[in-house]
């Protein structure tokens, strides 16, 4: 299986630009007219939005970060930081800076306590599963420490989170993980549990069995994303939006460089940082079939007077049917603006909805999907009163984002082994602010020629041909 991962590599070219149309794979860019997020919507006068769109991309540079995200942002910070000339480095982006998932999801930095511990622990084993779950309590430690010791300004607000239990058979699903957590030598001492009537007083959800609170918090995810690119911009980075790289060739008269093909030139680089998370297969196909793009669905909804001033929730919430039909909830502490997202496979839905997930179209929203939200969003908050809204409260904007979910529920970082020079930080499945602050450092500190164990990082993290060979045959793990 190793040499059949190789042979995908023996080319001179890592991608074919002919297949980048296909919307339901992870072989195709990103869409040139997106909608707009509620994120997006509050930042248009952000000054590097469509910085240098019609500039001729420079003929070299030494590193060239792919993606302008939170992955990429963090990435470049953290090499220009480690000592990258800002000259040397430049950042390549498919349209407006920071357009992607990051700046389209709900607004969460929620790390997971322990719900994901026995999934993991049956594709990864328990030791890598403990890791798993205390990297993600580390980063939300990471992003309050680099907020406050960079003074960002993305109303990051730390608090506590609540898994609500909706149904008897999640109840018992997330007590089963608990105790599988508990035992393994987890730490749960952060974690309050609450059931019956206690879990419906402190979550104010209406049919709440049972619930875990542990910390959390929000941010204004664009904000974080774009002083990210402003902070490499201004070490002298340069970001080239509306530049997609559609093809990666191996420079045929300097071995061991590579060129990158854009719309405006060609550029020849040392080193490539994939930070493309659910496009990742355009440049590298021998992805294609371990990152799958799933289509998110987000809403900002205006509160009514149960919800407003003194009655505002200070909580995030994931509010469980079952392990793929939830809604998740933030509620701004600025303006007070709620925002609810939507599971990506609930079984109340039509199959056609259901099966249009998959897919990387983020130009528009699914009208059952917000049909669905308002309907369930009523029902677990009945106070919200939304038959007697008054004109400008309610549902404000309805937008998608795409997230890219790895056949092994956990992200890709570091080397491309077969294609030296190249590396990756993506496949995040739809809980990046719970990675990317431990896994964006880490990619850096290898471009920079250290080991995989000064990442910090859980080991399967690491991307490599083994661990490609061994998921094209053990399937896939389903956590989220």
């Amino acid at each position: 299986m190793a040499g059949m991962i190789k042979k995908m590599f023996n080319g001179t070219s890592t991608s074919t630009p002919q297949e980048i149309t296909n919307e339901n794979s992870s072989r195709s860019l990103p869409n040139k007219t997106p909608c707009l997020s509620y994120w997006q919507r509050t930042t248009r006068a952000y000054p590097l939005l469509r910085a240098n769109h019609d500039t001729p991309v420079p003929p070299r540079s030494k590193y060239v970060v792919i993606g302008s995200g939170i992955s990429g942002g963090l990435t470049a910070f953290e090499l220009l930081e480690a000592g990258v000339k800002g000259d040397d480095l430049i950042i390549l982006e498919a349209r407006e800076a920071a357009s992607g998932a990051s700046s389209r999801n709900a607004g969460h930095v929620r790390p997971d306590a322990f719900r994901g511990f026995s999934a993991y622990a049956k594709v990864h084993g328990e030791e890598q599963a403990l890791k798993i779950i205390a990297n993600e309590r580390l980063v939300l430690q990471r992003v309050d420490e680099f907020v406050k010791k960079h003074r960002v300004q993305c109303d990051f607000n730390p608090t506590t989170t609540f898994d609500v239990c909706m149904t008897p058979e999640f109840t018992a699903y997330e007590a089963e993980s608990f105790e599988a957590y508990k035992q393994a030598g987890g730490d749960v001492s952060h974690i309050t549990f609450y059931e019956g009537k206690a879990a419906e007083t402190k979550t104010k959800v209406q049919g709440a069995i049972a619930a875990y609170e542990w910390p959390a918090g929000s941010s204004h995810p664009a904000k974080l994303a774009q002083f990210l690119l402003q902070a490499a911009v201004s070490k002298g980075a340069k970001l080239f939006t509306f530049c997609p790289a559609t093809e990666v060739t191996r420079n045929e008269s300097e071995p061991g460089l590579w060129d990158i093909h854009t719309p405006r030139g060609v550029v020849t680089t040392e080193k490539i940082i994939h930070c493309t998370n659910a496009h990742a297969a355009l440049l590298l196909p021998h992805l294609e079939r371990f990152i799958t793009p799933n289509r998110a669905q987000a809403h900002s909804l205006i509160p009514t007077p149960a919800f407003s001033a003194e009655n505002i929730l200070n909580h995030t919430f994931s509010l469980r049917y079952s392990l793929h039909h939830f809604y998740s909830l933030i509620q701004r502490q600025g303006d007070g603006t709620m925002v609810l997202g939507v599971s990506r496979l609930n079984p109340c839905l039509s199959e056609e909805t259901r099966a249009s997930i998959y897919s990387t179209d983020d130009t528009t929203h699914n009208e059952e999907i917000v049909q669905d939200a308002l309907h369930n969003f009523q029902n677990i908050f009945p106070d919200y009163d939304l038959a007697h809204a008054m004109h400008g409260e309610g549902l404000d904007h309805a937008w998608t984002g795409i997230t890219a979910m790895t056949t092994d529920s956990v992200p890709l970082v570091g080397a491309i082994e077969s294609l030296p020079g190249q590396y990756i930080c993506a496949g995040f499945n739809g809980h990046g602010m719970a990675r990317i602050f431990t896994c964006a450092p880490g990619v850096a500190k290898i471009v920079l020629g250290k080991g995989w164990c000064d990442t910090g990082l859980p080991e399967c993290f690491q991307s490599s041909e083994d661990r490609l060979a061994r998921l094209s045959v053990d399937g896939v793990a389903s956590v989220w």
